[in-house]
Parts: structure tokens; C-alpha cells; sequence
């Protein structure tokens, strides 16, 4: 048995497709057969050769929802019920489950055998661009319900995951406390939208392009402000000032890059709390000094646990009818198109392209 895949052979190039035999699963292994893959900027900057992917060549795609065609063994979802051919379900990177970070600090995402997709392994199946996907031992799998679609889904096992796990480091959000969002990417956008879940009293966001900030309107932002109109970084400020007494934001959620995660410090009030979801590119940090008197609470994140997956599925189903989720969502592409829809979301023209391997 054979999978087509679409491979990143060298950085910045067209992909190839190729016909990858299936290997024999390791015990604890599930194989998918791939309904949607969704792509983010780390898939742009892996195959743009911006961030590091261990080597080529590899399958792209870290976000991807898939229906169990095999196992290797008996199985189980987070739930503890038993998993079976024909399941759609959403995996975690797999852990090892018994290192200090597994088992003392129960933080699995820093575990150093943590094994991330869409990105070089010795299976090659381990990222979405393809028809079928092995998720391996220790991954944590999450059930898809009926009432939430693939490409969705997909969207769940990133960004909405780490999204959560953001949130989860900043606390309650009270009543009284306004939120203030840099970016407006698949991140940024969850953002707006967990934030006005959660009860701010003001959710704002900073971004661009125009077609992004428009989303970011529709999931409940109350005011955006597109960042190619306004340039300069004290207008920014003071926009931000202005709707939040003088003061600056409660809360400031990075979702741009390293030179954002400076300005939120700026933006955020003396004593606020700052969280910096999935920034993965930038210059390196320059901090002014006087910022490390303000009394800022500061949190990074690095990817999510299981529980975030399971409350980022459930997220979905139960806001449905809260939150247009689907203007996510651009074009849909083939597997030979990936390179196309790469290409796109490296030029910021797609908020989060799919990959459907099953269209022709």
C-alpha cells in the first residue's frame, strides 16, 4: 500500500509528489486516511527555509484531521474510550512519557522526544500534505463530532490548541478587563474570539491584511486597527490608550512576531499580563530597559498539551452558533497545489488554506 504525498525536496522550490510506501505500524501506531489538512505560517517558513526542519526531504502539514483505516493494538482516545476504524480524529505531537517533563513537570510539549509533524521524519507520513498520515506512539488522540468539519478540525491541532494554552497561562479573564491582541493570523484571530468568550470587557486587535482584520470584526473583536494604515508604532499605542482610559490594555496577546512582542509590553498597562502565542520568527529582541519596572507579567507558550486539543474541539462544537468559524477559511487545494497554497500563505493571501488531498 502506497500514499501520495506532497514533499519539500529543496527550500523555497516547487514540491514534489511522491508515492511513499506505507510502512509497517509500530505497536501503538494509527494510520489516517487524510480529510483536510490546514497550513499555517510554520508550514511557509519550514518550506521557505526560515525555520529549521531537521532535514529534507519532508511532508508539510501539522494540522490535519483524518478517519482511522488501521491500528497497531488497542487503542484509546483522551476520553479512555476505545478508538476504532472509522474514527475522525485530530492527534497531539507524540511524547515519551517518562522524562522529568513527562512525568514531574507535566509539561509533555517541552519533553525532548517530543515528535512534532510536517516536518523530516524517518516514516516520511508524518505531516498532512498527504493522503494517509501515521500518528505514532504516545500521541494523544481527540474524537471529531459530527457538528465539527475536517478543515476545522485541522485548524484545532495548532492554532486554536496553542490559542488555549495561552489562555490557560494568562488566568480568568475578569469582567472589567480589556484584551488587546497583536496579530491577525489563524492565532490572532482565535484569540479575538476565546477573548470574547471569556468576558473582556473590550477585545481589540492589531493586524493586517485587510481581509484578516475583516474576520477578526466578525468573531466579536470590538475595534481593530489595520496595521498598514497605520505604520508608526506611537500612533499605535495611542490608539490602544484611547479605548482603555489612558492606561493600556489589561491583557496583550502576541500572535505577530518578536518585534510585536516589545510593543505589547508598551501597550499593556503597568501591572498587566502579556502571553506570547507561536511567535517563531523575527529579529532578535531589543528591550528597553524602563519596561522591566512596569510590573508586567509575562508568559510564553510552546505548543499545547492534550487537554488543549480536547477543549479546542470542544470550543468549536459548542460556539458554533456564537462565531462564524468557517470565514477562517480561503481556498481549498489539491495535493498537487500545494506548493500553490504555500506560496499563498507565505504572501499573506490566504488566512488558512486547506489542503484536501482527496479532490481532484
Amino acid at each position: 500500500m502506497e500514499s501520495r504525498a506532497a514533499v519539500v525536496t529543496k527550500r523555497n522550490e516547487p514540491l514534489e509528489i511522491w508515492s511513499i510506501p506505507i510502512p509497517d505500524l509500530a505497536p501503538g501506531s494509527i494510520l489516517v486516511k487524510v480529510e483536510a489538512a490546514t497550513l499555517c505560517g510554520t508550514d511557509a517558513h519550514r518550506w521557505q527555509g526560515h525555520l529549521a526542519a531537521n532535514d529534507s526531504p519532508f511532508v508539510p502539514g501539522h494540522e490535519t484531521c483524518g478517519t482511522i483505516v488501521e491500528m497497531r493494538g488497542e487503542l484509546y482516545d483522551v476520553l479512555g474510550v476505545p478508538l476504532k476504524r472509522g474514527d475522525r480524529v485530530i492527534s497531539s505531537y507524540s511524547h515519551c512519557g517518562h522524562c522529568y517533563y513527562c512525568r514531574i513537570a507535566r509539561q509533555t510539549t517541552l519533553c525532548e522526544k517530543n515528535t512534532p509533524y510536517g516536518t523530516w521524519h524517518p516514516d516520511k507520513l508524518m505531516g498532512g500534505c498527504a493522503d494517509y498520515h501515521i500518528f505514532p506512539p504516545g500521541a494523544s488522540i481527540v474524537r471529531v463530532p459530527d457538528e465539527v468539519s475536517s478543515p476545522l478540525a485541522a485548524s484545532a491541532a495548532c492554532a486554536l490548541r496553542t490559542v488555549l494554552h495561552g489562555f490557560e497561562q494568562l488566568g480568568a479573564i475578569l469582567g472589567y478587563e480589556s484584551v488587546l491582541i497583536l496579530g491577525a493570523g489563524p492565532l490572532g484571530l482565535y484569540s479575538a474570539a476565546v477573548a470574547r468568550d471569556r468576558g473582556a470587557r473590550g477585545v481589540f486587535l492589531i493586524g493586517a491584511p485587510a481581509g484578516r482584520v475583516e474576520v477578526a470584526r466578525a468573531w466579536g473583536a470590538d475595534a481593530v486597527l489595520d496595521l498598514d494604515e497605520v505604520p508608526q508604532l506611537d500612533d499605535r499605542i495611542a490608539w490602544i490608550r484611547e479605548r482603555t482610559g489612558g492606561r493600556g490594555a489589561d491583557v496583550a496577546i502576541n500572535c505577530a512576531n518578536s518585534p510585536a512582542f516589545v510593543e505589547s509590553m508598551q501597550m499593556v498597562r503597568p501591572g498587566g499580563r502579556v502571553v506570547n502565542i507561536g511567535v517563531t520568527g523575527g529579529p532578535p529582541l531589543s528591550l528597553p530597559p524602563d519596561l522591566l519596572f512596569r510590573q508586567i507579567r509575562v508568559n510564553t507558550v510552546v505548543m499545547a498539551e492534550a487537554r488543549h486539543f480536547y477543549e479546542a474541539i470542544d470550543f468549536l462544537a459548542t460556539r458554533r452558533t456564537k462565531f462564524p468559524f468557517e470565514r477562517l477559511f480561503s481556498n481549498r487545494y489539491s495535493l498537487d497545489r500545494t506548493t500553490e497554497a504555500l506560496r499563498r500563505m507565505a504572501a499573506f493571501q490566504e488566512v488558512k488554506p486547506i489542503i484536501v488531498p482527496s479532490a481532484s
